[in-house]
């Protein structure tokens, strides 16, 4: 975003404060506070599945860090001091040898390691040009920017060698790839927000989800035979045509949105959460059988966000995390022994968020 305006560039930033109102299609409330499925956050005592946290980065706002296959390696997006919107770093397990390893120039976003150790995927709207797109205005409510010069591109571990593997109007962004190296992402290219994926270069794209309505943030399980993702159906109606028009001019008015899982084809797609509120940033753990997520189910307005875990089939949700600010973005190593996630503890400014990894235990 721009410097003049000192405004924050973390695009996520964009997206939790948008949530940071009662959310359209939730639950009123005082409904959503009564029918929390958990006890209400006590403190950081109670996180009893996380030992020895460390923090990894300080200052700034720094968000949506992933391990390496071989679990050796963060990659994560970052916005400091020297650096007016996010661009993507790598860094090793205890914070040290932090490197951007993206042009510096635009936007970027959704940095993740390929399986073969080599390379890396990002989104960027650098090709749109060299300054941080402009943040959306709020004239029309709160609001995220849909950036229809996000591209995806592959690179080697240090950002040398470059590769383009989208060129279709529209944003193209969120990829992730799997343990056989097909990537999955999510793109507005033909006029939803839908979730496609292809193969690591770029090749035999195939689109997902045929719903209206915000679709994104996937993730294959270990086995590479699943998707999660966070999402909602829209149907016709009010909302839809107005997700619809700000869709068209690059934008998504947040709302209500929960944990979805699919086949890696698209099939058999069944909703995992049910809360009404904001339940986002899914991901697996090792085992494939239990999901991590970020939710504000008991915060009625909004404003934190903490970790839980359920299984895939909804049943056994716990709460992981336990502070009175926003907790996101988890992800397990691949031997399931350390949790990464990005939260607003510690903060040293206002705004400030950062990378922690703590070891777990179940």
């Amino acid at each position: 975003m721009q410097d003049l305006l000192h405004v924050r560039s973390l695009l996520i930033a964009m997206l939790l404060a948008a949530l940071a109102v009662p959310l359209a299609g939730g639950a009123p409330a005082g409904e959503q506070a009564a029918e929390s499925p958990v006890q209400a956050a006590v403190g950081p005592g109670d996180e009893v599945h996380l030992a020895n946290i460390r923090q990894l980065t300080f200052g700034g706002e720094n968000a949506e860090a992933y391990f390496s296959f071989d679990g050796q390696r963060i990659i994560f997006q970052s916005t400091r001091e020297g650096v007016p919107c996010d661009q993507i770093f790598t860094m090793n397990l205890d914070g040290s040898d932090q490197r951007m390893v993206s042009t510096s120039d635009g936007r970027t976003t959704c940095g993740y390691f390929y399986p073969d150790g080599d390379s890396i995927i990002y989104a960027s709207t650098h090709l749109g040009g060299a300054e941080c797109p402009p943040p959306p205005s709020f004239r029309m409510g709160y609001v995220w920017a849909i950036y229809d010069s996000f591209d995806i591109f592959r690179a080697n571990l240090d950002g040398s060698g470059l590769t383009r593997l989208t060129d279709e109007p529209g944003y193209d962004a969120e990829a992730t790839i799997g343990p056989d190296g097909r990537v999955v992402f999510t793109s507005v290219r033909d006029g939803d927000m839908e979730i496609y994926s292809m193969n690591g270069d770029g090749s035999d794209l195939r689109r997902l989800t045929h719903r209206q309505g915000p679709d994104g943030g996937p993730f294959f399980s270990p086995d590479g035979s699943k998707i999660i993702f966070r999402g909602r159906e829209i149907p016709d109606g009010p909302e839809y045509d107005d997700f619809k028009r700000l869709l068209d001019q690059g934008l998504w008015r947040p709302t209500a949105v929960e944990v979805f899982v699919m086949d890696a084809d698209g099939g058999n797609l069944r909703q995992v959460t049910d809360f009404g509120g904001a339940s986002f940033a899914p991901y697996w753990h090792p085992d494939g059988e239990r999901i991590i997520f970020s939710s504000n189910l008991h915060n009625p307005d909004g404003r934190n966000f903490d970790l839980f875990m359920i299984n895939l089939d909804g049943t056994g949700l716990e709460q992981i995390t336990f502070t009175d600010v926003f907790d996101g973005f988890p992800m397990f190593s691949p031997d399931g022994t350390k949790l990464i996630f990005a939260s607003n503890r510690n903060a040293a400014a206002e705004g400030d968020t950062n990378i922690f990894i703590a070891d777990w235990v179940e």
